[in-house]
């Protein structure tokens, strides 16, 4: 049975990391639901938007693969750029698209858990006062839909680099709205605060590196493993991505790599076939 969790919020759930700026992630046993069946993860996991591209679930699940070797994970993208609160609310089209989707995954997989990142979107203090009610519905209602009352949240902050971008000035109640998701996650029950403390931007200013969406991605995992809220930065986060970019490719991984290149018109049918030759012969 694949363990799934359920991807939702705005842009910076979807990903838009550049994708040539860090090493890929490939697995066999990370999955991505497409049309309502599972298929082997790539990236953008999230194909929200032209612009989407590295986001904080692949690392998430490459972590949770080194502590459960045997198992598959399986992610549920229905994050949505530029959306804000109101935008999820438990009537609109976002929310019930997660539902569907989430219902659909639970048909072939145990929904484990429930990765949130939103509030760039109502960077304002009158919103920011009204998120932690805003969102107590929006969550009391997915757990009842979905029958998962004990299944974790993980919420992550918004990023500390947000005033000093080109557009900052619409950023400036940034912290009002982290200390609402904190607020939130400390007063509910199964819900856990991650920080985007150190993380740093592409060019916009408003989106998470390639880079630091990795790093986000191992955050969340060790709130989820733990059960915990956390308040600092992982220690050796840069050993354990390179424990995930050096795992070697199993034969499955590198025929499927393989395939890939050919179907993308990398390679020509000559070199796709001797590589697979190759391949069969290891």
């Amino acid at each position: 049975m694949i363990h799934s969790f359920l991807m939702i919020g705005q842009s910076n759930m979807a990903g838009r990391g550049y994708v040539k700026e860090v090493p890929s992630i490939f697995d066999e046993h990370i999955k991505m639901q497409r049309n309502g069946l599972w298929q082997i993860m790539s990236e953008p996991i999230n194909f929200d938007r032209p612009s989407s591209g590295v986001g904080l679930a692949a690392s998430f699940a490459a972590s949770w693969r080194l502590d459960n070797e045997q198992d598959e994970i399986g992610l549920i993208p229905c994050a949505d750029g530029g959306t804000s609160l109101d935008d999820w609310a438990i009537d609109g089209a976002l929310f019930q698209n997660a539902v569907s989707q989430a219902r659909l995954a639970q048909r072939t997989s145990t929904l484990k858990g429930v990765l949130w990142h939103q509030g760039e979107n109502d960077c304002s203090p009158e919103k920011a006062a009204q998120y932690v009610e805003k969102f107590s519905v929006i969550i009391d209602v997915l757990r009842k839909e979905l029958n998962i009352p004990e299944v974790p949240l993980i919420i992550g902050g918004l990023g500390d680099y947000l005033t000093n971008g080109i557009f900052g000035q619409y950023f400036r109640s940034y912290p009002l709205v982290n200390q609402a998701l904190q607020d939130f996650a400390h007063t509910h029950a199964n819900s856990y605060f991650v920080t985007a403390k150190g993380l740093t931007s592409n060019p916009d200013g408003i989106h998470f590196n390639a880079l630091s969406q990795r790093l986000l991605g191992l955050r969340y995992y060790n709130a989820y493993r733990d059960l915990k809220h956390l308040s600092d930065p992982v220690n050796d986060e840069g050993k354990v991505l390179d424990i995930i970019y050096n795992r070697p490719y199993t034969k499955t991984e590198k025929v499927k790599l393989l395939e890939q290149e050919f179907a993308l018109g990398n390679i020509d049918s000559k070199n796709y076939l001797e590589q697979l030759t190759s391949i069969g012969q290891e």
